[in-house]
């Protein structure tokens, strides 16, 4: 009886066995399920500030949530698909890779910054000019990993953005992309409006938004009827995935602690391994 209860046992911690091997490997690799660091994630926050006649000013800020995975040079390159026919007039803090074709805007002195449908936004290098940077800027793309450094695991840059019909009210872009192997971004979410504390600590202001009329919002966003949306800050959330940046992953050693405070890059090659990939 006693062998026949062991037998048992064994068969019944086998089949649980079985049952968690398939719900881990029913997780999507495309959905960036890393074990280790399972919350860990790229946060994007998009804060509308000011909306006046012409122009709107946004405050773009990127979050490395990530406990371990830092963000290396060349950096990051955000990107997005604008909805109508905006452009961005002026940045700070980061800049557009290509102007493109500003021709539909006619008179004024300067031209837009980026007219491009599909803006691609790097961050600036650490030697830009002062009067081109924001707080938490000019890192070259470069993010620390939020426990090894929380100082430099932020990125900030603002924007002010036009269109050719200045009665065309603000539509959040969608189709976000970060622009490094491996991290596939969300569509835009709808949150509260951020809060912004003076340097005294004693004010504090926020986005514009009333996060009451998020049903509203979303049903409009849905329909993609255009309509001007209350809202004032959004989240995108990107992630990453090894099975994503490549079909064969390789292993990377970095040679430091992780309260180290500075990034100290993984080599091609640490051990065992046969053209830099890994033999074991």
């Amino acid at each position: 009886m006693a062998q026949f209860y062991f037998g048992g046992q064994r068969s019944v911690d086998m089949v649980f066995s079985l049952i968690s091997f398939f719900i881990l490997i029913s997780v999507s690799p495309s959905n960036g399920y890393d074990p280790l660091d399972p919350h860990g994630n790229i946060t994007i926050k998009w804060d509308l500030l000011q909306s006046n006649p012409d122009t709107n000013d946004v405050r773009v800020s990127i979050f490395n949530f990530q406990l371990y995975r830092h963000i290396e040079r060349p950096g990051w390159q955000l990107g997005w698909e604008w909805q109508g026919d905006e452009a961005i007039m002026s940045m700070l803090g980061a800049e557009a890779t290509e102007q493109g074709n500003c021709s539909r805007f006619k008179g004024g002195e300067n031209l837009p910054h980026c007219c491009e449908k599909q803006p691609m936004i790097i961050d600036l290098l650490p030697e830009a000019s002062f009067n081109m940077k924001t707080s938490n800027c000019c890192k070259g793309g470069v993010l620390s990993s939020m426990v090894q450094d929380p100082s430099n695991y932020a990125a900030i840059f603002v924007m002010k953005i036009g269109a050719v019909n200045s009665s065309d009210r603000f539509k959040m872009p969608g189709n976000f992309s970060f622009g490094v192997s491996g991290y596939t971004c969300g569509q835009p979410v709808l949150v509260p409006p951020s809060r912004y504390s003076s340097d005294s600590g004693r004010r504090w202001t926020q986005a514009l938004g009333n996060f009451r009329d998020r049903t509203r919002v979303m049903s409009c966003m849905s329909q993609m009827c255009g309509m001007y949306c209350v809202a004032g800050t959004w989240n995108i959330t990107c992630m990453y995935s090894q099975f994503v940046a490549s079909s064969s992953p390789q292993c990377c050693v970095s040679l430091s602690a992780f309260y180290n405070t500075t990034i100290v890059p993984c080599p091609k090659c640490s051990c065992s391994c046969h053209a830099s990939k890994c033999v074991k």
